[in-house]
C-alpha cells in the first residue's frame, strides 16, 4: 500500500528547534518525528512511502540513508526550490501516486490511536474521493459535515468565518469536527486537480470539490490525537507515545 508523509513543513512553532532542523527530524523519546510515523506506517503494512520536503531536506535524506529507509521503499519529493503547500504537494506527487490504488496521506508532525489499515479498509468501501480522520476535539478550524458524513463546509470559531460547499446549506444543523492530519484519497483526485496550479491548500480543494464528488468523514468511539507541531505538545508527545506504544514499532 502507498502513503506519502508531509515533511517540508518550516516548523515555525517549534523554532528555536527548526532553525537548525527540519521540523519532521525533532525528536520525541529520543526518535524523530518522522521516523515514529514511518514505523506506524510500517507496522500497518505500508511499505510504499512518498515523503515531500523542503526545510533542511538534505537532513532528511541523510536520516533515510543512515537507517536504511527503514526496510521500505521510500521516494522523495523535492520541494526545496518551492514549497507546494498540502495539495500542491499531493499534485507535485503525482508521478509517485498515480495508479488504481487508493494512497494515505499523513502529516509528520501528528500522532494517533487510530487504526491505519482499517481506516483504509473503510475507504476502499465507501465511494468516496477522500476519506478524513477527524476528531470531536476542541479546534479554531472545524470541518462541517452532514448526516451522512459528507463535507459540507468549514469554520472558524475564532473568527466566525464560515464557508459553506453548498450556497444553501444552513450550517448550523451540521456536525463540527476537527481535521486530524489524515487522509485516504482516490488516485481519481488527479482529475480534479487539472485546474490547480502551483501552491494550494488540500482543504480549500476539498471544499470546492466536495458538491461535485463525495469527501467524507472517518473516526472512531476512541480516538485520540495529537498534534505535536507546537512547543507544549512536545513535553506531553512522549508519555503519549509510551501510553499508545508507538515507540515499540
Amino acid at each position: 500500500m502507498k502513503a506519502m508523509i508531509f515533511a517540508a513543513g518550516i516548523g515555525s512553532r517549534l523554532k528555536p528547534l527548526t532553525d537548525e532542523m527540519p521540523k519532521a527530524l525533532v525528536p520525541i523519546n529520543g526518535k524523530p518525528m518522522l521516523q515514529h510515523v514511518l514505523l506506524k506506517l510500517k507496522a500497518a503494512g505500508f511499505f510504499d512511502i512518498v515523503i515531500n520536503i523542503h526545510h533542511f531536506g538534505g537532513q532528511i535524506i541523510q536520516f533515510l540513508e543512515s537507517n536504511d529507509n527503514f526496510k521500505m521503499n521510500i521516494v522523495i519529493s523535492d520541494e526545496r526550490d518551492y514549497l507546494m503547500d498540502t495539495g500542491g504537494g499531493i499534485k507535485h506527487a503525482f508521478p509517485y501516486l498515480k495508479g488504481d490504488e487508493p494512497f494515505l496521506v499523513h502529516n509528520a508532525d501528528i500522532l494517533s490511536n487510530v487504526d491505519l489499515k482499517a481506516m483504509y479498509q473503510h475507504h476502499l468501501e465507501t465511494d468516496s474521493l477522500a476519506t478524513l480522520l477527524v476528531s470531536n476535539r476542541s479546534s479554531t478550524r472545524q470541518l462541517l459535515f452532514d448526516k451522512s458524513k459528507n463535507l459540507c463546509g468549514w469554520r472558524n470559531n475564532e473568527t466566525g468565518e464560515v464557508k459553506p460547499a453548498y450556497p444553501y446549506i444552513d450550517c448550523s444543523k451540521l456536525s463540527e469536527f476537527a481535521f486530524g492530519g489524515v487522509h485516504v484519497i482516490s488516485p481519481k483526485i488527479f482529475e480534479h486537480m487539472d485546474e490547480w496550479t502551483g501552491k494550494f491548500s488540500i482543504i480549500n480543494f476539498y471544499l470546492s470539490i466536495c458538491p461535485k464528488a463525495p469527501i467524507r468523514c472517518y473516526t472512531t468511539d476512541d480516538v485520540e490525537l495529537m498534534d505535536i507541531g507546537k512547543p507544549e505538545a512536545l513535553a506531553e508527545a512522549g508519555e503519549w507515545i509510551k501510553k499508545h506504544y508507538l515507540s515499540g514499532f
